[in-house]
């Protein structure tokens, strides 16, 4: 279904020079962070005038910011009544859906602090499409173009599942009532884009069920992730010496230290394993869940055999080296580092989580897939796979599937119909 949602393949009808500025608020470490830099690049390289905006030019990849761009714009910020102000001056129709998730509550008008600095720039720049990812980063540039009056087509991208989003939200009491009025606020701007855009099938299936959108209304777009470049650093020494030596398989996690990765069933279903057989578990990322992790280490007694040296900047090489690359995620929308594994031939085994793994591994043709937090299951499949890997070629054609080069390519595509 990565094709769908009324346009075909007509990029060739896009000139050279077409002006397309990608937005999100900073480069922090996160997958979406990356994905936009990685379309940025391409589309530069294609011969577009592409700007990348933030709110800040600050996080992990503050420094990774590819050549070719026109220019990378950094917004100035409002005050939060400015900002509030700025929201209703946009959506006079919608204080009512607005007013909990966003007009009272504190991080998003955090956010939103930059929506008349986007306005300002797109009337300024006019540029011919802009591409948005994060949802209050969605809703600023919704606004935004709302308030600059200008004819630039937006797209805007959902990047996770936002039923999950929303749930944890709620159970955190996080400001509980705000994720609850989140999906009626999402129905009112959702539909003000030209186009709604899901990094999988099944992020656009909840996400059309969370807003009550038209599921024709949403394209499901797969996210850039393969690159040469992958394949040329994951030639490179692995960053850890575990993974030199032949002498014990070793299993690798790779994200961030956050409950949503569920890295304590990885660490649960790791000490059934190593009960009944000689192996390794590196994880590598960072987060807010150090500490516990490491004292659940201590707690199962597998201190000797489990590593957490926090990021690397070459995790393909890890991936190349591993004997199993395992996702553990509770939920994810679409896991470029369960593509990136398999792109470096590493065979996998994923939870069938909500949403995206299962399209990954092509209904688990690719790689086992277990029920979410069912560590004795995830023990099994990870022993199956250590006995009886997937073939490389196998897991290297369905991640090219999801090369920057094939999902740049559906991107133009957009942009096209659109445009046209």
């Amino acid at each position: 279904m990565a094709d769908e949602g009324g346009f075909s393949h007509v990029a060739a009808k896009i000139p050279p020079g077409t002006h397309i500025a990608l937005y999100v608020p900073t480069l922090a470490g996160g997958g979406a962070e990356r994905v936009m830099l990685k379309l940025a690049g391409e589309l530069a390289r294609r011969g577009y005038t592409v700007d990348f905006v933030l709110n800040k030019r600050q996080g992990a990849y503050a420094d990774h910011l590819p050549a070719g761009l026109r220019q990378v714009v950094t917004l100035q910020r409002r005050s939060k009544w400015q900002a509030r102000l700025t929201v209703l001056r946009a959506f006079p129709g919608g204080w009512k859906e607005a007013i909990l998730p966003v007009l009272l509550a504190r991080t998003p008008v955090r956010n939103l602090r930059y929506v008349a600095s986007l306005a300002e720039y797109l009337r300024r720049e006019r540029p011919d499409v802009m591409i948005s990812a994060l949802f209050y980063a969605n809703l600023a540039a919704i606004w935004a173009r709302q308030l600059a009056g200008v004819p630039t087509r937006l797209v805007v991208s959902q990047r996770n599942t936002l039923s999950q989003l929303i749930a944890e939200g709620v159970e955190s009491r996080r400001a509980a009532w705000r994720w609850r009025y989140l999906p009626a606020l999402l129905n009112r701007c959702y539909a003000r884009a030209d186009r709604v855009v899901a990094v999988s099938d099944g992020v656009g299936d909840d996400l059309a069920r969370m807003i009550e959108l038209d599921r024709h209304k949403i394209t499901t777009l797969y996210n850039p992730v393969v690159s040469k470049k992958l394949t040329q650093r994951a030639a490179e020494p692995a960053a850890h010496p575990w993974f030199v030596s032949a002498d014990c398989p070793v299993i690798l996690g790779v994200g961030r230290l956050e409950p949503q990765k569920d890295f304590h069933t990885l660490l649960s279903a790791f000490a059934l394993l190593r009960a009944r057989r000689k192996v390794r578990l590196v994880i590598l990322g960072e987060g807010r869940l150090r500490p516990d992790l490491e004292a659940r280490v201590q707690e199962l007694g597998i201190g000797n055999d489990v590593r957490l040296p926090g990021w690397v900047d070459n995790p393909y090489s890890c991936m190349r080296s591993a004997s199993v690359f395992v996702l553990s995620s509770a939920w994810e929308g679409l896991s470029a580092v369960l593509i990136e594994a398999m792109a470096c031939g590493c065979p996998v085994v994923s939870t069938d989580c909500p949403s995206g793994s299962r399209e990954i591994l092509d209904d688990g043709r690719c790689g086992p897939l277990v029920p979410v937090g069912d560590a004795a299951a995830l023990a099994d499949a990870i022993s199956h796979v250590l006995d009886v890997p997937t073939d490389a070629t196998v897991l290297k054609q369905r991640a090219a599937d999801f090369s920057i080069e094939a999902s740049t390519d559906r991107y133009v595509d957009c942009i096209a119909s659109l445009l046209s």
